[in-house]
């Protein structure tokens, strides 16, 4: 499993191979375990119907070629970002550095990596958001810039060139190009077209080259045979030397041929300097020309000269081959802007560009990273954005450990030097470079980051020193304030009861923690109890989907031949990642579908439709999401089937997924205004609401949509509606429901338009559209129409209406929590206690409980039971709250830390920023 570190899986001496090659055989594994396959399966297995099934011992050695997992080959991930022993207290402490640092830029990058562990894609966004809007300096622009495109993963849109401009200066080509701050930067939009210049044809040059020159100010410049014909004083405006030489005490100030053969210039050039010095223009040139009044430009210190080649050459790079040429040249002539120019190319070109060997050569040269540090282009945060995506890529690869090389050199702060040598070790470990792991893992230790010591100990345990590694997480735990991760990482160097004792306290202090409910599973599963280990595995997979979990259940269902729940989580594993390898990265996840569908009942794709508009209205997404995989498998180019796929994937929290969802669909739409819908919500998922809005409305303007409306609507409700802006919201879904569309996408059009209507106060109107959409089996307006019946008193009513949509759907820890508004005390606490043990993340029942104990004024258990859940979600609600409690009994410290640690995640949260002021304010009376 990918998630999963098994031991024997780099048993291989080939790190980079996916399909090492067996000695004996000349076959590679994963033809090897094909032909396994393919040999276990009986003929008789036919695609369109049931078959007939033979002997269970033969059909789980077909299916199961390489044995289930065990246990003691297991071992959790070590997580690869920062991961700090204190995330609040780092939080406000960079938070007090960002109210009084005025180079904003680098705070921002810190955050970015601090927050990584979060998972929050739309907080990182805007943490490079923010970077980007603070930086002066050309280089820092043009690698954010690049940064931003990349998580949007723009190379992977159809029709969308790398230098193309999105329309929002933050992330356009040419304005980071352009030198100074600008606050406002954020909020401005640009309307540039971003490409290529053409050098205009030199025979323009050629008849322009004589022009009728005073005879006073004639000068001959002689290179070799000919002479150029130039205006003295134009030439003498050029610098300052050439105003020496032509009106100083120079010999040549009297002459009126100067011999400039042995200046390095040819005589196309100097016609070239002698054009440039009358036009002030470099358009009639071509490239090579230009290259040579660059270096002509830094001999004879030609200021406005060189800043005009700089300029005209980085205008002219588009390839990455331009880029690579071109950047020697600028980092020989010191020319800032074309060497940005360059950097640019290739940066907004990843992952591209790191498959270009002679890219990559450049880029991870340390040659390179002295040459660029000379011109102020290398820095930490170059390097950081090339091993970010480096790493993404592989992180066993050859270019993944030079670049955090790289990285390691250029950091100068603590924060980076552990990052850097965390990274690197991490990298190291992947490899099975045990020793280099350690070092760069205990170097990591001595800037400061404590949970490097995880990956000290992994490291030792590697090199077969378990009772070392034992010793050294007892210690980190007996020496800092006890996390979850500490006791999971010990578990891997204990046995028995002590082993699920450290794993079961690791679930306690952090539920979220995935690999304590894989091992508790392939536990029962070795003790025969495979129900047992589906139920414990379904624990994490209820609100933490993931393609190991996922594997593994599908596992536990083939060991039961209970293939159609295995094929339905080997389908949703490849929706999750389509390139995903089963067994131990040995088998092609599509192989196994192909498998395991020769053991299922065939669906047609009607019954696909059907069974979907089933699954679907029982809140199944899981299930939904392996409908539709199918349904793709017919149809590959249906593009509101990769839609729908991605609307599951934002409900179930996978957004990179989900994007990559929602670009095919972009990509295999057929008509401009389906194109303009999906471009919409994927500036809308990416947090630019105005840009969303706009391509609403030009799919409007040329044809008339469900989606389109519903876009634009969704889009407008996302802000604190007016009543006339309410208005308007509701006539747009109601032009939506008048358009062409399905029940599924009506009753959700439906379910938000009463939505509205409460927010307005319209109940009975609300109501109507509930039960219209339940009358279509949206089952979650069941929770809408309760809300009708508390506002109308009818809390009994309400109550009942989300005890039937638990009864309904399959993932129902939000129904629990709402259900919980409308009943007593007691009850309530008993949902929340159960939404709570669905889906840890879910923070309003820590936030309940926590007021109702401030409310019995028992005050350390309230704040208790918050941290008890910041430990492992720093939510900005719970840490408002927490920091609301700390102002009330005193403690004031705490409450400023809880604030800025808020601010940090929304500097804008306006009822936080009260708080802080007020505690603020009492400190300093």
């Amino acid at each position: 499993m990918r998630g999963l570190k098994l031991i024997d899986r780099f048993k291989s001496a080939q790190v980079h191979a996916f399909n090492p090659t067996d000695s004996s055989t000349g076959k590679t594994r994963l033809g090897a375990a094909r032909a396994k396959l393919d040999a276990s399966l009986i003929k008789s297995l036919v695609s369109k119907s049931m078959p007939k099934i033979p002997n269970w011992v033969s059909i789980s050695e077909a299916i199961l070629p390489f044995g289930l997992p065990k246990s003691e080959l297991l071992e959790s991930n070590l997580e690869s970002h920062l991961n700090q022993i204190d995330l609040v207290g780092s939080l406000a402490d960079l938070y007090r550095r960002f109210e009084s640092c005025s180079e904003k830029t680098t705070l921002c990058v810190e955050q970015y990596s601090l927050l990584r562990g979060l998972g929050d894609p739309k907080l990182l966004r805007r943490c490079l958001r923010a970077a980007r809007q603070h930086a002066a300096d050309v280089y820092s622009k043009v690698v954010l810039s690049a940064w931003l495109r990349f998580e949007r993963r723009e190379d992977e849109l159809v029709g969308v060139a790398s230098m193309d401009c999105g329309g929002h200066i933050l992330e356009c080509p040419k304005a980071a190009l352009v030198d100074g701050y600008d606050p406002d930067s954020i909020y401005k939009h640009c309307s540039c077209s971003c490409g290529p210049c053409e050098a205009i044809n030199e025979s323009i040059y050629e008849e322009n080259e004589c022009f009728d020159l005073e005879k006073e100010n004639e000068v001959w410049f002689c290179v070799g045979d000919e002479e150029i014909y130039c205006d003295r004083y134009r030439i003498a405006a050029l610098s300052n030397p050439f105003k020496a030489m032509l009106f100083g005490r120079f010999k040549e100030s009297k002459l009126g041929k100067i011999d400039f053969s042995q200046n390095g210039i040819s005589a196309e050039g100097m016609r070239a300097v002698e054009v440039y010095s009358r036009s002030g223009k470099l358009d009639w040139f071509s490239p090579e020309i230009v290259l040579e009044l660059l270096c002509f430009a830094n001999r004879f210190c030609c200021d406005i000269l060189k800043g005009s080649c700089d300029a005209h050459l980085a205008s002219l790079v588009y390839t990455i081959e331009d880029a690579l040429i071109l950047i020697e040249y600028g980092i020989e002539e010191r020319s800032n802007l074309l060497v940005a120019s360059c950097l640019q190319v290739l940066l907004r070109k990843v992952p591209g560009s790191l498959y270009n060997p002679k890219a990559v050569k450049f880029m991870c040269c340390s040659r390179t990273r002295k040459r660029l540090a000379f011109l102020g282009h290398a820095s930490f945060l170059l390097y950081y954005f090339l091993s970010q995506v480096a790493m993404e890529e592989s992180m066993v690869a050859n270019t993944t450990v030079k670049l955090l090389k790289r990285l390691k050199e250029c950091a100068t702060e603590r924060w980076q030097k552990a990052l850097a040598s965390h990274q690197l070790g991490c990298v190291f470990l992947e490899r099975r470079e045990f020793i280099a792991a350690q070092r760069c893992f205990e170097e990591a230790v001595e800037a400061g980051h404590v949970y490097s010591l995880a990956g000290v100990a992994r490291a030792k345990h590697k090199q077969g020193q378990q009772y070392s590694a034992y010793r050294l997480m007892s210690s980190v735990i007996s020496e800092h304030k006890p996390a979850g991760w500490m006791f999971q990482e010990r578990s891997l160097y204990n046995i028995g009861k002590e082993k699920i004792s450290d794993l079961n306290t690791a679930t306690e202090m952090d539920p979220t923690l995935s690999f304590p409910y894989i091992y508790r599973a392939v536990t029962k599963l070795e003790e025969k109890q495979i129900r047992a280990a589906i139920s414990e595995i379904d624990r994490i997979i209820g609100f933490k989907l993931s393609a190991d979990c996922l594997e593994l259940r599908a596992w536990f269902f083939m060991a039961l031949e209970d293939y159609e729940n295995a094929l339905r989580d080997v389908r949703v594993i490849l929706t999750l990642e389509p390139k995903y390898m089963m067994f131990h990265g040995k088998v092609e996840g599509l192989y196994l579908v192909e498998r395991l569908s020769c053991l299922v009942l065939q669906r047609s794709q009607p019954d696909c439709w059907m069974c979907l508009y089933e699954r679907w209205s029982s809140v199944d997404d899981i299930g939904s999401l392996a409908i539709i995989h199918q349904m793709l498998g017919n149809d590959p180019g249906n593009s509101l089937l990769r839609f729908r796929q991605s609307l599951l994937l934002l409900r179930l929290n996978c957004q990179k997924a989900a994007m990559r969802s929602l670009r095919l669909a972009r990509n295999h739409c057929s008509s401009e205004q389906e194109r303009l819908v999906y471009e919409g919500w994927i500036l809308y998922d990416t947090g630019n609401r105005e840009e969303a809005l706009s391509k609403a409305e030009k799919s409007i303007s040329i044809q008339r949509s469900f989606e389109a409306f519903f876009l634009k609507a969704y889009a407008l409700a996302d802000t604190n509606l007016d009543p006339e802006s309410s208005s308007y919201v509701i006539q747009l879904l109601q032009e939506a429901l008048k358009c062409p569309s399905d029940g599924l996408r009506k009753g959700q059009a439906l379910n938000n338009l009463g939505s509205i209507y409460v927010d307005c106060g319209r109940l009975e109107l609300a109501a109507d559209c509930y039960k219209n959409a339940l009358a279509i089996k949206h089952t979650r307006a069941h929770q809408g129409l309760a809300r009708v019946y508390h506002l109308k008193n009818q809390r009994e009513a309400a109550y009942d209406e989300m005890t039937k949509l638990i009864e309904k759907a399959q993932n129902n820890a939000s129904a629990y929590e709402k259900r919980s508004e409308y009943c007593e005390r007691e009850t309530a606490k008993q949902d929340l206690d159960m939404a709570t043990e669905l889906d840890p993340f879910r923070t309003y029942p820590y936030r309940y409980r926590a007021a109702v104990l401030m409310d019995d004024q028992r005050e350390n258990e309230a704040v208790e039971e918050l941290s008890k859940a910041i430990t492992f979600r720093p939510d900005l609600q719970m840490l408002h709250l927490r920091a609301a409690f700390y102002d009330s009994i005193g403690d004031v410290t705490s409450a400023l830390r809880d604030c800025q640690a808020a601010l940090c995640l929304d500097p804008n949260h306006t009822d936080t920023l009260d708080l802080y002021n007020r505690a603020h304010n009492s400190t300093v009376s």
